[in-house]
Parts: C-alpha cells; structure tokens; sequence
C-alpha cells in the first residue's frame, strides 16, 4: 500500500506539520527525504530497508557517495539532496551558536566543535579566536591531514590570532578513527602553541579532540 492510501493522521508529512518533527521516527523522517519509494515498496518501506542495511541512520548520513549510491532507491541526485541538507544543519548550527555566544562553558564549545569538526574524513585542526569576553572573534580550519609538529605551524596559528585581535585561544582538532584520546605529537604540539601564544600575551584555553562521543579537553584532564 502506497503512502497516500494510508490514514492521514499516519503519514509522516502530516505528521510532522500536527506534531513536529520530533514526533517521527528515524524512517519516517527519511520517508519524508526519499518522498518516493520503489516497486512494491513505499518510502517508508525503503526508509527501514535503509536503515537496517547501513546498521543505524548516522550510518547512513556519514555513508560516501559508492556506498549510498550502491543502495536501492538512492543514486547521486538523492546524494547530492542528502550532502546539501547536512550541511544547512551544520551551518544553522553554527550560526546558533556563533552570535554573541560567550565560550567559556566546555558543553557550549563541545557543541560548537562536534558541528563543525566530526563529519571530516581527515584531520583537520582549527582554532576559535575569541575576544577578552569570550566571545567568538572567528573560527579557522588552519591544517589538514596528520596532525604533528611537522604539519602544524605555530606561527601560523600566532599570525591568526595577532590579526584577529584575539585575546584567547581555544585550540581543536578531530580523530576521524572516532576516538578522541590525545596522542604524543598531540601533547607535544599543543605545548608548542601554549608557549608561543604566551609570547603575544594571547592565552589558550584548552585543546578539544573531537570524535565520536564527547569532545576530550586537554583542560579538563590538567593538560593545560
């Protein structure tokens, strides 16, 4: 049976508009992206199937495009759709969060930083630049791939923070392994910055690694 034969209080468009997406389960609000299902199965129908093939909805949201493109009912088009979508809630998010929020509260910076940084397939490292209130000056991906002394520049990271008029420092990067425990060159090159903004009178509050679960601060674990 096809969406539009079912009752109307039970189809996930109507729904959404009675109740408010949080009313919808995991399928339903993919129905609602699919809009059409395939040959003797509706959109919700392929929603299920979807979902129990990559195992859980992050799953398929963080699927490349072989993968997703591979799976029956779906293609470049509806990856292209999908791509476009996570990426409006990310910068919505971003932009929430951004004005005039004061980033002196772990959990604030933690969202903050799980938006921006854990969908990345490789390493990036970045830095909040924040004004005396800790207030965000800006945000910048500064380096990508293997994070080490040899691929992190402090004096790169001491020209943004000069040029951004910062008076703070909130250093970040993300373990695409999803396990967000500091490594050695971790350690060693946040201890590198920590003194070379000292010279500037520019102060870092903490190094978060983002990964799965969590963000894990350098402060909170005395690192700092």
């Amino acid at each position: 049976m096809s969406i539009c034969q079912w009752p109307v209080k039970e189809r996930p468009r109507e729904k959404l508009l009675e109740r408010g997406p949080s009313a919808l389960s995991d399928a339903e609000l993919l129905a609602i992206f699919l809009r059409t299902g395939c040959k003797g199965h509706s959109a919700v129908d392929l929603a299920r199937d979807l979902l129990s093939r990559f195992g859980s909805l992050r799953s398929l949201l963080e699927a490349d495009e072989k993968d997703f493109c591979a799976a029956p009912g779906l293609g470049p088009a509806k990856y292209s759709q999908l791509q476009a979508t996570l990426e409006l809630g990310r910068r919505h998010l971003g932009e929430h969060l951004q004005r005039e929020t004061i980033f002196s509260e772990p959990e604030i910076v933690r969202q903050f930083l799980s938006a921006k940084l854990r969908e990345h397939k490789r390493e990036v490292f970045a830095c909040l630049f924040l004004d005396t209130r800790h207030r965000l000056i800006h945000y910048e991906e500064l380096f990508f791939g293997t994070i080490d002394g040899a691929s992190v520049h402090p004096r790169e990271v001491v020209r943004q923070a000069l040029a951004c008029h910062a008076a703070a420092v909130i250093l970040a990067h993300n373990h695409p392994s999803g396990i967000a425990e500091p490594s050695h060159a971790d350690e060693a090159i946040t201890q590198r910055l920590v003194e070379a903004l000292q010279l500037v009178e520019i102060r870092v509050l903490d190094h978060f690694i983002v990964g799965d679960g969590a963000p894990w601060s350098f402060a909170e674990h005395g690192k700092i």
